[in-house]
């Protein structure tokens, strides 16, 4: 059996009439990361967005596990967890109200040891009964990202995931991410601050830009 990779050949991404980039080659295996960088505008948020199949490529193929994700997307999107600058929380339920409701989403086995777990890393155990609706910007912001650390998965794709997070929060996070890879999981995040994702694949969106684009 082949080893599991995420692999992009020839990836490129259109929005209007603006060619973001083309031509990006990349794979992952098992314990990989890569970081996307760039200004913003260069595309690292429409190239995660890609690869989750929230945005169709203009040209290229995902290939997970040897199959077009397109071809077998139940397998690939039960792979997946996505976190983008939304929070995709839902205001009235509680903290743990929201992991159990996406843990129902991405089809996760009733595990609240596993919830709280999840809660725990990103400091928010104590603040499990409240109600999203009065967390702050940074609460939810570590709440969004509790939903990838306790449901698993096998590739996180996190769009700037220590924006609005304090020095300790964004340790957390990273001490998160480092627990995921060893475990065999795949990273790729985007992200213009500072952040420690050792050994990880450099994605600077610049090279995979033509001449006219710059």
């Amino acid at each position: 059996m082949a080893k599991t990779s995420l692999q992009l050949n020839n990836l490129a991404c259109c929005r209007g009439a603006r060619m973001l980039f083309s031509g990006m080659h990349l794979e992952l295996h098992p314990g990989d990361a890569a970081l996307a960088t760039g200004p913003n505008g260069s595309g690292k948020s429409s190239l995660l967005r890609v690869i989750a199949g929230l945005i169709p490529p203009f040209a290229g193929r995902i290939i997970w596990n040897g199959e077009d994700a397109r071809r077998s997307p139940d397998n690939y999107r039960s792979a997946l967890r996505y976190v983008g600058h939304a929070d995709a929380l839902q205001p009235t339920l509680t903290v743990i109200e929201n992991l159990t409701y996406w843990a129902k989403i991405y089809g996760c086995p009733h595990d609240v040891a596993a919830l709280k777990r999840g809660l725990h890393s990103v400091d928010l155990s104590d603040l499990a009964n409240l109600p999203v609706r009065i967390l702050s910007a940074g609460q939810r912001r570590r709440l969004s990202l509790a939903r990838a650390i306790s449901t698993g998965g096998k590739i996180w794709l996190l769009d700037e995931p220590t924006v609005a997070l304090d020095a300790q929060s964004i340790t957390n996070i990273e001490t998160a991410i480092s627990t995921f890879r060893d475990e065999g999981g795949i990273v790729i995040a985007s992200t213009n601050a500072p952040m420690s994702l050792p050994s990880a694949e450099s994605i600077d969106l610049n090279a995979y830009q033509s001449e006219e684009q710059h």
